[in-house]
């Protein structure tokens, strides 16, 4: 009995000794590490939005993305609730969602748990305005893809709207005139209900009070996304429209059971910076980049929530050439999918999906766990670097073969190790002419979007100067 009581005592010990060690306190450096090895992600933004498509009353939206289209076109709360009776998404599919991503090479995925509009893709005790009570699918969306990234290895954050809700009563709304909607005859009676209401269109959104808000629909919503979907790497805040540092506050205490979390620079501006800037559409310029962790996120076409108009697909050698360009600043590339209302990719972002997850199968090397290139800008791509045992691996991704097949890489004198063409893995000759480096090429690139030379030098390849003037990322939304 004695030692059946120790027996009992030390394992309790240690069971508590264990959960103390996984709710550690851990540095920027520990929490980040994961992140600035994946270097690729996928955003998400789905919700009541993709049913009107960025069309109200036959009218298309006139600016913004499609997500914004009950702001813009002021459409009253009780008809957007009335629209999402029918949200019915019954060819969703979280596994093929998860598994495009992880076969496009992509390491985490951030999906719009709930937007401006306040809608809520999860069973949420804090708001009947969600997927569960509000709509005729009537179940959380969220528990089956966190399951899905649970099975593919693929990380899974959040991101939240913490202060614009635009069906949540007190939540704010940014003010954006009418004419960004549709040419509505009643636009200035419009415009000015919402210069005397912080935006509001619609009574029914005021109707309690923005800390009212904060209470008790935001801080409970974002407390059950961290308690009921397992591990969540990231929660990506959006618009800080009318928040205050005491709402920030109850925000940030309520990531506590995520120790391990990373959050964005969109909480509160500028007293919580979060770990990463969050440039939107835009990569930055060389001389933009400040040592900060950043992440672009971007649109495969030009609007985030899906919209049937919008052809302005980007091509998969311009996605491709991003990534190429963003991890050799440093930086991680959050590219998005609007799904359809039946809960579909649509087949343009599919079959770009399907090009960069080949392309990534050949030379993912050049990008995951890299750093930024030490080198001046390169006319004809871009370069990525890993420091070795042995010295310093530059990836060079070749947009522009040259004629010559002579690639000339200016101001690297170290010693050459070994030249590697991904591709094929054939050996490369190299040769010092002066202050530059030659690599001899073959005549055809082996990929026309970008082909990854490997070299391996001898030492730490120096840092060259960057002259071009200091400027201010910008972080945040372009909208």
């Amino acid at each position: 009995m004695y030692k059946r009581k120790i027996l009992v005592a030390l394992t309790a010990f240690f069971l508590i000794a264990q959960s103390a060690h996984s709710q550690k306190t851990l540095s920027k450096d520990e929490r980040m590490a994961w992140w600035r090895e994946a270097k690729f992600g996928m955003f998400i933004h789905w919700g009541i939005y993709a049913q009107f498509a960025g069309v109200y009353k036959g009218h298309e939206q006139l600016r913004g993305g499609a997500e914004w289209i009950m702001n813009r076109s002021k459409i009253p709360v009780a008809e957007y609730q009335e629209m999402a009776k029918s949200f019915n998404p019954v060819k969703y599919d979280p596994d093929a969602w998860v598994k495009m991503a992880k076969d496009a090479g992509m390491k985490y995925l951030i999906i719009t748990a709930k937007h401006h509009d306040g809608f809520a893709l999860f069973n949420s005790k804090a708001s009947k305005w969600d997927v569960t009570d509000a709509t005729a699918y009537g179940k959380d969306l969220l528990k089956p893809l966190a399951a899905a990234c649970k099975k593919y290895g693929i990380k899974l954050g959040f991101y939240y709207s913490q202060a614009q809700d635009w069906n949540n009563p007190g939540g704010s709304a940014a003010r954006k005139v009418m004419r960004e909607g549709w040419l509505n005859p009643d636009s200035a009676k419009v415009d000015a209900y919402t210069a005397a209401n912080n935006g509001h269109w619609d009574p029914a959104q005021m109707t309690r009070t923005f800390d009212q808000y904060i209470d008790e629909v935001s801080v409970p919503q974002v407390k059950e996304l961290m308690t009921n979907y397992g591990d969540i790497a990231v929660l990506w805040w959006d618009t800080p429209t009318n928040m205050t540092d005491q709402a920030a506050l109850k925000l940030q205490a309520a990531l506590k059971t995520q120790p391990h979390i990373i959050t964005n620079d969109r909480l509160k501006r500028p007293n919580f910076p979060g770990d990463t800037k969050t440039p939107e559409q835009k990569i930055p310029s060389q001389a933009e980049l400040d040592g900060m962790d950043w992440e672009t996120c971007m649109t495969m076409n030009g609007t985030w929530g899906f919209r049937t108009s919008d052809q302005k697909w980007k091509s998969a050698e311009t996605l491709i050439r991003n990534l190429c360009d963003i991890a050799s600043k440093g930086g991680n590339y959050l590219l998005n999918v609007g799904p359809k209302p039946d809960g579909t990719f649509p087949q343009e972002s599919i079959d770009r999906l399907k090009v960069i997850g080949d392309w990534m199968k050949v030379n993912s090397e050049a990008i995951y766990a890299t750093k930024s290139s030490p080198l001046a800008p390169l006319s004809w791509g871009r370069c990525t670097r890993k420091e070795t045992a042995k010295g310093t691996t530059l990836y060079f991704s070749v947009f522009n073969w040259p004629a010559d097949g002579k690639l000339v890489v200016p101001g690297v004198k170290n010693k050459v190790l070994s030249a590697t063409l991904l591709a094929t893995k054939a050996k490369l000759k190299t040769a010092l002419n002066g202050e530059d480096l030659s690599v001899i090429l073959p005549a055809k690139a082996p990929d026309a979007i970008a082909s990854v030379i490997k070299v391996e030098f001898e030492g730490t390849v120096a840092h060259q100067a960057d002259t071009a003037p200091k400027k201010e990322m910008k972080s945040g939304a372009l909208d």
